[in-house]
């Protein structure tokens, strides 16, 4: 297979480490020389890996061709360029919808929706894909959990959920900065929350029957500390505060995909 990228930034970089990280890699790479810093340095990592002349010659070398440039410069670099029937076009512009994507690269029919994220570097993470197709599921599949979405709303909807990610964060800092107040040196505070929150996260997977909230109840023991934390984030409405942003940041995509 070989695989075009227009636009060379940090998710196009994490994607291809990641694909180069799996045994027995078939892919060939050409990447736009948008960003020559990133494209040079990928291609002098890996021998499968070339930097076209120009945005047309990674269309006119491939079949398969990633959409990676910013939401702001697509309706300029995209209808300068001209796209085959046969080509398919996986879109990795979250805030564009398909139809959009469709009209900016005809003739093209054949165009997909994704949202990799930068995590798929270690072959961590989900992708969402629209709507499903077998060969981006298998394309994707060694970079981590790939999920088919059946229809944009739902698409939009989950990733909604990716506008998390600072947040939880900045959740990690107040307990760092906690700990660094109450005298535990910086690395070690660092490293246990690290650890912790590393073994919460298989906590979903350990226990597949059990919904968010039945691990909350879970943890939350009657009288005892977690319990404490939690009703009085709930008694100060943050979790009302959180679900009010993630509200913002829907309207916000869904605006951005209907124009």
């Amino acid at each position: 297979m070989k695989l075009g990228f227009i636009g060379t930034g940090t998710l196009t970089a994490a994607i291809v480490t990641g694909l180069k990280s799996v045994a027995d890699d078939p892919v060939s790479v050409v990447l736009s020389p948008r960003n020559e810093e990133i494209a040079s340095n990928l291609a002098s990592r890996y021998p499968n890996v070339h930097v076209a002349a120009d945005n047309q010659a990674v269309l006119d070398a491939c079949d398969t061709v990633m959409l990676a440039v910013r939401p702001q410069i697509a309706h300029q670099v995209l209808p300068e360029l001209r796209f085959r029937r046969g080509h398919h076009v996986i879109s990795l512009i979250a805030t564009l919808s398909r139809e959009e994507i469709i009209g900016l690269t005809a003739p093209a029919t054949r165009v997909t929706k994704a949202l990799p994220m930068p995590m798929v570097a270690h072959r961590l993470g989900a992708t969402i894909i629209y709507p499903p197709d077998p060969d981006v599921t298998a394309l994707l599949g060694g970079l981590g959990k790939v999920i088919e979405v059946e229809n944009s709303q739902e698409f939009d909807a989950l990733s909604v959920a990716t506008a998390t990610y600072a947040t939880y964060f900045k959740y990690l800092d107040t307990i760092h900065h906690w700990l660094k107040a109450h005298g535990v040196p910086d690395a070690k505070g660092r490293d246990y929350i690290a650890a912790l929150f590393k073994g919460l996260g298989h906590a979903p997977e350990t226990a597949p029957d059990a919904d968010f909230a039945n691990l909350a109840q879970d943890y939350a023991t009657r009288g005892g500390i977690n319990e404490q934390v939690l009703n009085e984030l709930t008694a100060h409405n943050v979790f009302d505060a959180l679900a009010e942003s993630l509200d913002g940041v829907h309207r916000r995509i869904s605006a951005a995909g209907a124009t």
